[in-house]
């Protein structure tokens, strides 16, 4: 299949990128830099011997999409990365969130079913779920609007409903909504991995830049969750095993529309992941616990049995091997990618 990567250069849209070239499909990037750089493109030429062209601009105009089907097209297969992602900005800029994280899924579909693809794949998140009490979240938890936090996870849930009804006026497409939690690691070049600008929001970067010296310490927000060591419990999920996912249901895809969590269901609390990284490395880190943070959850990870059962897709890789992929990472890119 040729595919169209909206958000194709950033962290997940890059390592899917490698993972379909892997597997044989061809890949055009669509990306605006915004929270990336474009060396990747480089970067995956190197791990794959395969170009994938990158067409700078924003998936939320229709005339910029319109041009890279134009210039690069046709494509059988849109997979959506290009959204906003930060929780804790979201809830600081959500005309922005509301803004791009619509208005990208719009131009996309507009564009996309007018130039005939059969499939589109989108990037959502497992806090659409709104229920902690559904523990270990199965694709038919509770999803409730209201109840989300942030507008983040509203964006996603509101995505999902146009989804469906776009899908439903559009049988013979194949549209497929992937929730997923906590990507981390690397892929095992080290070419390839997390750069956020600035102060990273979620926290193995963080605890990456710590260990380079770039920040001074982990904060670690709550020590009186109800959880063995009293620090929250998120479902990691290695970002190799994620791209695998996300080719797994591109190449299963069937008419309709469909839903998948991709995780290990295997809950890591936040002192767990430092212990790993802290291991990886073969030194300690400084730390300091701080007061929990508004709307974060003592605990959140999924049920993914529908994914190995129905796609044929499982994790395999555990969070040793996510944080000492995201120390190679880290090791052979200080700066990041620009650095």
């Amino acid at each position: 299949m040729k595919v169209l990567l909206a958000g194709g250069a950033g962290y997940i849209g890059a390592h899917t990128a490698v993972a379909l070239l892997d597997a044989g499909h061809e890949v055009v990037l669509l990306d605006n830099l915004g929270n990336t750089s474009a060396v990747v493109e480089q970067r995956i030429e190197q791990i794959t011997g395969k170009k994938t062209p990158l067409v700078v601009g924003d998936a939320a105009d229709d005339e910029i999409v319109e041009g890279a089907f134009t210039a690069h097209g046709p494509f059988d297969a849109i997979i959506h990365f290009a959204a906003h992602k930060a929780v804790g900005e979201s809830t600081q800029k959500p005309l922005d969130y509301y803004a791009n994280n619509l208005d990208s899924t719009f131009a996309l579909l507009r564009v996309g079913l007018a130039n005939g693809i059969r499939s589109f794949v989108f990037s959502s998140t497992g806090t659409v779920y709104s229920d902690p009490a559904d523990l270990p979240f199965t694709e038919d938890a509770t999803r409730n609007l209201v109840a989300l936090s942030n507008p983040y996870s509203k964006t996603k849930l509101m995505n999902e409903v146009v989804l469906q009804d776009v899908q439903s006026v559009n049988p013979e497409v194949s549209i497929t909504s992937l929730r997923y939690f906590n990507p981390v690691g690397a892929h095992e070049s080290g070419l390839i991995g997390e750069d956020p600008q600035g102060i990273p929001n979620n926290l193995m970067p963080f605890v990456a830049r710590v260990a380079v010296g770039r920040l001074e310490k982990i904060g670690i927000f709550g020590d009186d969750y109800d959880t063995p060591d009293g620090t929250g419990q998120r479902d990691y999920i290695h970002v190799v095993d994620l791209a695998e996912g996300h080719v797994a249901a591109l190449e299963k895809a069937q008419p309709g529309f469909a839903v998948y969590n991709l995780g290990t269901g295997q809950p890591v609390s936040v002192l767990e992941l430092i212990a790993s990284f802290e291991k990886a490395i073969g030194r300690e880190l400084p730390k300091e616990f701080q007061p929990r943070r508004p709307g974060d959850l003592a605990a959140t990870y999924c049920d993914p049995a529908k994914a190995e059962r129905e796609l044929g897709w499982k994790a395999r890789l555990t969070i040793d091997d996510m944080t000492r992929d995201v120390w190679n990472w880290q090791q052979k890119n200080p700066g990041g990618y620009e650095g």
